[in-house]
């Protein structure tokens, strides 16, 4: 019986790794026997993520995803150094939870830049010839707030929204090529990410309306998987919401 589930000797970038969902999910992808690229601006806490990792075929790139000239070069390192890719997830990202009053277009471009500007270029990058297999899977950690945003978050649910829209037109042009194209509208999970929202002030909405109640960086993990397994292989141009009920 084949196991539609297994990701065995699949090449995997995961951005975002040193903490939170992407660190996780580079750990269970490296469990189910994928070769997994791990890319992050931390050194230190990428090394640490690496450790955690299951297998010897696992790599790790320090970048900082919000220069969009260094991806271009982290790709081609990528790709020359461990091969064409499999899969792509998307987990790296940023909040700047603010009032309007004091969001100016500086703040909304610094959020853009590494929340949606770098999943774009790394999609036409790793969509290039020689540069993935067919049947590929590209993801991103989007958020229910491009959906129901709070207080504060303009900036941060129109970097996200930006990612669902811009898989819908990536979907269908690159099917051709056997390449999927996803985001996930994740709910409030137990992240870093998720402690500062709250510290900065932010409204703990998901204690009365995600009445599921919070998400383990695993439950993300576990779904993130999926996408980039064969089991999903009809799943395209889609945001999928893993939120608990919070929009429900």
């Amino acid at each position: 019986m084949i196991d539609i589930f297994a990701l065995t000797d699949k090449h995997i970038v995961v951005t975002g790794a040193s903490s939170g969902i992407g660190k996780e999910t580079a750990m269970l992808l490296s469990k189910l026997g994928a070769n997994v690229t791990i890319v992050a601006r931390r050194e230190d806490a990428l090394k640490e993520t690496l450790e955690a990792m299951d297998g010897s075929e696992n790599h790790m790139f320090s970048c900082d995803l919000s220069e969009s000239d260094g991806i271009a070069q982290l790709v081609s390192e990528i790709v020359k150094s461990v091969g064409p890719v499999d899969g792509l997830i998307h987990c790296a990202g940023i909040g700047a939870n603010m009032p309007i009053a004091l969001t100016k277009t500086a703040t909304i471009d610094s959020v853009m830049k590494t929340n949606f500007y770098s999943f774009a270029e790394l999609i036409r990058l790793f969509s290039k010839k020689k540069n993935f297999n067919s049947g590929a899977s590209f993801v991103g950690v989007s958020s229910v707030a491009s959906i129901r945003g709070d207080k504060t978050q303009g900036a941060y649910a129109a970097s996200k929204a930006a990612m669902n829209a811009y898989v819908h037109p990536a979907a269908k042009e690159l099917a051709d090529k056997g390449i999927r194209v996803n985001t996930v509208a994740f709910g409030a999970i137990k992240t870093e990410a998720l402690t500062k929202f709250l510290e900065s002030g932010g409204q703990d909405a998901a204690l009365k309306d995600q009445y599921l109640g919070y998400g383990e960086p695993s439950d993300a993990a576990n779904l993130l998987a999926f996408l980039v397994s064969d089991a999903s292989r009809l799943i395209t141009g889609s945001t999928l919401v893993c939120d608990g009920g919070y929009t429900s």
